[in-house]
């Protein structure tokens, strides 16, 4: 196409619309604190800080590591919005994609964001965005200042690295007051969940030892969600998709029974057992995706011992629609059905674990073990009931000839407290319309025979048709057939 034929006008983006655009793109803090780390580990530090001062609206974080370190030229180049192409080729350890992580995490958290960056063997860079004076001018352009806060003299300890400060936090504590105490209990509440977050998504890092991260000077340890050095974790074998560039690995997590309180709750994680289940997303060893079945299941109680980590480069970030929050991926249609049936199977392995709380029923050679209630269909339609073969109710058949009132008592006792409940509400959840009502495709008809039965020794009890009608109507089950009842 020939543009020169053209007439042109610039339209360049008005600068505070722009940014106040950035901040609504929808961080959480943890996600916003979380993608500021990304650069520092694309940096290789070894060790990043992260740190706060609670003094009301007036609070700070800071974000530093030991990284490379930049120079005024570079500092500049990465405080630019869209300082990379997202199209352009990226190194095969790069987190980033967007050039905007940084600048978008920051400012959908405080209108003050300062870096001051060194490299070796050289004097500390600075540069800060202040919104209100980008307000103010209308310009894109950074300060050379630092907030009071912090100074140049932070990065002392270190032989290069860079310190991201964030001031003017005012999505999370505008007009709290330093001594107020619930706002400060709000706040710490909301510190606890990014460490938590962070011990989520870098745990591959914290783990292989290639990152220690900080917070307020106390490591932070990794959290695993696969549970790999517990003996009861059941690891399923691996496959790889798309021309061997995906990685997938389920886990079935131990049941309950088999964890101490304290393992239990570890396991959990930041969302709780449920919200925890499904697939685990990583880019480049980083936590993309924490505990979802990508529209293809349902989360349910059952479920919730099954977890799937999925490995992915970053040259496939296109086709997995990976976002600039780094929060969201939309596996490619193609691998859609693959990832379904593999997760299909790891469900199932876990609704088993989770059935029969992870226990190994020892058999003896030649001896059945013998449930005492059984799911048979009848036709389509699931049905449980009473295992007619088992001792406990042959049992009941000889006791019930000496002493039946408590022959039966003790049977019922023992079907009351054996409900399958856990089976039957699985069963209900994957297939509603799958399962049998009462008495339904039964040969002969039980309802009405004992309806029968029932109203003859009413009226030979003195009742009228009328008053054993309506004391029928008035029984479970018998209220769920009032058209047998009114032809008795």
């Amino acid at each position: 196409m020939d543009y020169s034929k053209y007439e042109k006008e610039p339209a360049i983006p008005e600068a505070s619309s722009m940014i106040e655009t950035f901040r609504a793109i929808g961080y959480s803090i943890e996600a916003a604190v979380a993608d500021v780390i990304d650069n520092s580990i694309s940096a290789d530090a070894k060790n990043i800080w992260v740190s706060f001062e609670w003094k009301g609206e007036a609070t700070w974080l800071s974000i530093k590591d030991d990284g490379n370190g930049m120079n005024s030229k570079e500092l500049v180049q990465a405080m630019r919005p869209g300082s990379k192409n997202p199209l352009a080729e990226r190194g095969v350890k790069d987190l980033g994609r967007f050039g905007l992580g940084l600048k978008t995490a920051s400012f959908s958290q405080c209108r003050v964001l300062s870096a001051i960056s060194k490299k070796t063997d050289s004097d500390p860079a600075y540069w800060t965005w202040d919104l209100d004076f980008v307000k103010d001018t209308g310009n894109w352009d950074l300060l050379k200042y630092i907030p009071e806060t912090h100074d140049t003299e932070i990065l002392s300890d270190v032989a290069s690295g860079t310190i991201i400060v964030w001031n003017d936090i005012d999505r999370l504590v505008q007009h709290f007051h330093k001594d107020d105490t619930k706002a400060l209990d709000k706040f710490l509440v909301i510190m606890e969940q990014i460490k938590k977050h962070l011990s989520m998504v870098f745990h591959r890092f914290i783990e292989s030892g290639k990152v220690k991260i900080w917070f307020q000077d106390r490591p932070v340890l990794p959290w695993n969600p696969f549970l790999t050095g517990h003996g009861s974790t059941q690891p399923q074998s691996a496959e790889h998709l798309q021309n061997g560039k995906v990685f997938i690995k389920g886990f079935v997590l131990p049941h309950k029974s088999k964890l101490t309180e304290d393992e239990f709750r570890n396991a959990e994680g930041p969302r709780g057992w449920n919200e925890q289940q499904g697939f685990y997303i990583y880019r480049n060893e980083r936590l993309l995706l924490a505990g979802d079945w990508l529209g293809m299941y349902r989360k349910e109680e059952h479920y919730k011992l099954a977890r799937i980590q999925v490995d992915l480069p970053n040259s496939l970030d296109a086709q997995w629609q990976i976002d600039i929050k780094k929060s969201v991926a939309r596996p490619p249609l193609v691998l859609r059905d693959q990832l379904k049936a593999y997760a299909g199977r790891i469900r199932n392995l876990a609704v088993e674990v989770y059935r029969h709380k992870g226990r190994t029923i020892t058999q003896i050679p030649g001896q059945k073990f013998v449930p005492l209630w059984v799911d048979h269909k009848r036709g389509d339609k699931w049905y449980y009931k009473i295992n007619r073969e088992h001792p406990l109710v042959k049992k009941t058949e000889e006791d019930a000839r000496l002493n039946p009132g408590k022959a039966i008592d003790l049977m019922l006792r023992f079907i009351e407290e054996t409900i399958p409940t856990k089976s039957i509400f699985i069963k209900e959840s994957e297939e509603p319309e799958q399962q049998g009502k009462p008495f339904a495709t039964l040969t002969g008809d039980p309802v009405k025979e004992t309806l029968d039965q029932f109203f003859a020794g009413l009226l030979n009890a003195g009742k009228s048709s009328d008053e054993a009608k309506r004391i029928l109507i008035n029984i479970e089950p018998f209220n769920y057939y009032p058209h047998l009842i009114e032809l008795l």
